[in-house]
């Protein structure tokens, strides 16, 4: 119904932002990575946007860029998940991140996220593989990805989920790089 807006921003809350539009402010809920994004308030910027309605309430969701939103709307087809879990999951992985987790069959990246438990995101990694025509890792002969290996590590040694995105989220690993690379530099990172 509403493909996007530009405007001013109006101000911040906690889960989203205000945007004015010719006058009219516009109440968005966004991803923490849209929210970072976002210029100061008084700055203008274009968000991508998706309209949730409900019985008793109709919601318009913000993203930086089409991606994201394309994302949030792949995850709401799930069942068990709703808009306030796929933002979460759109929070913690950016498309490219999340489409890595899915090929690479991370449930534990995804229970991970707060609200996501084991079950759900065994449940997102197995509809949205196969919506998304996503490859199998034995299909295509690759190798597990270092980075899913490499949270597995991180936690096992006691860092907490959340502290083990952060880390591999600063972690850019080259081609040749094989897991303890990876584990090295997140434990860097962590240090």
């Amino acid at each position: 119904m509403i493909g996007f807006l530009r405007g001013d921003v109006a101000g911040r809350t906690p889960d989203g932002c205000f945007l004015e539009v010719h006058g009219v402010g516009y109440r968005l809920s966004c991803p923490t990575t849209t929210l970072a994004g976002l210029p100061p308030d008084g700055g203008t910027v274009r968000l991508w946007t998706h309209l949730h309605v409900r019985e008793d309430a109709m919601t318009l969701f913000g993203f930086v860029t089409e991606g994201e939103r394309r994302t949030f709307e792949g995850l709401l087809t799930v069942p068990g998940v709703g808009p306030k879990v796929a933002l979460q999951v759109c929070s913690a992985f950016a498309p490219e991140e999340l489409r890595r987790a899915l090929v690479t069959d991370d449930v534990a990246g995804l229970a991970s996220v707060p609200g996501i438990g084991k079950k759900t995101a065994q449940r997102i990694v197995f509809d949205l593989k196969e919506k998304l025509a996503l490859p199998d890792l034995e299909v295509v002969g690759a190798r597990p990805d270092p980075l899913s290996q490499a949270r597995s590590a991180l936690e096992n040694l006691g860092y907490s989920p959340g502290e083990v995105r952060a880390a591999l989220g600063e972690v850019d690993p080259g081609p040749d790089d094989g897991v303890q690379e990876v584990v090295k530099s997140a434990l860097k990172v962590l240090a």
